[in-house]
């Protein structure tokens, strides 16, 4: 019940932030030449919410770390390299539902994902934008004591529609977004870690997010 107050919570964020943020354009468009004086940027580098929330109970800790440097080609195109590691305590492909969160469908043990990767975001009107990312992860499993029991790979992509809002003059920016998440390719693991996967999908539908990030 808490996780899903917690997840309704977040979703209700990203909604109202992006009701803002079409609203700021609005309201720029009949100044006429207020966007004009926004600065532009090149670079960039971001990072989710999530990345500031390594705390609480260490069973359903996934000591997320995601870090995203972006380049952009044109005022609409912008290519990352995306670098980002993960502690997942049951399979990701778990769907939204009454078996999510729980103790049942835990793995025994940790599977830690690392990778780095490339992301496209295009920009589609005013702020709202589509993004691809393609993530190539090393697996490492790891038993209740945190010994290293086996590796493996996963190709990890996902699929996004989310809204650039720029903060203090373009300086600093939010990214609300949505994505679906799929992995084509995925090693299998031990007979333990494999009894939960095997009842699982190998995607993971409408995960709502929030990145944060500075331009220069």
């Amino acid at each position: 019940m808490v996780k899903m107050k917690k997840l309704i919570s977040i979703t209700f964020v990203i909604a109202m932030l992006s009701t803002i943020a079409f609203s700021q354009d609005s309201r720029t468009n009949e100044r006429g030449s207020a966007r004009d004086d926004v600065p532009y940027h090149k670079f960039s580098v971001s990072t989710t919410y999530l990345t500031f929330l390594n705390f609480g109970p260490e069973e359903q800790n996934i000591h997320m770390c995601e870090f995203h440097f972006g380049y952009k080609i044109t005022p609409k195109d912008k290519i990352e390299i995306k670098v980002a590691s993960w502690e997942l305590f049951e399979p990701m492909g778990i769907p939204w539902g009454p078996y999510k969160m729980q103790e049942s469908e835990a793995y025994p043990g940790r599977l830690k994902e690392s990778g780095i990767g490339l992301t496209y975001q295009r920009l589609l009107w005013k702020g709202l934008f589509a993004q691809i990312e393609i993530l190539p992860l090393w697996k490492t499993y790891l038993d209740e004591d945190k010994e290293k029991i086996d590796d493996g790979f996963k190709l990890y992509t996902s699929y996004h529609i989310g809204y650039h809002i720029p903060l203090l003059k373009n300086r600093f920016f939010i990214e609300p977004q949505v994505h679906c998440n799929y992995w084509p390719f995925d090693t299998k693991g031990p007979a333990g870690f494999e009894e939960k996967e095997s009842k699982c999908n190998n995607y993971f539908l409408f995960e709502p997010n929030l990145y944060i990030g500075v331009n220069f």
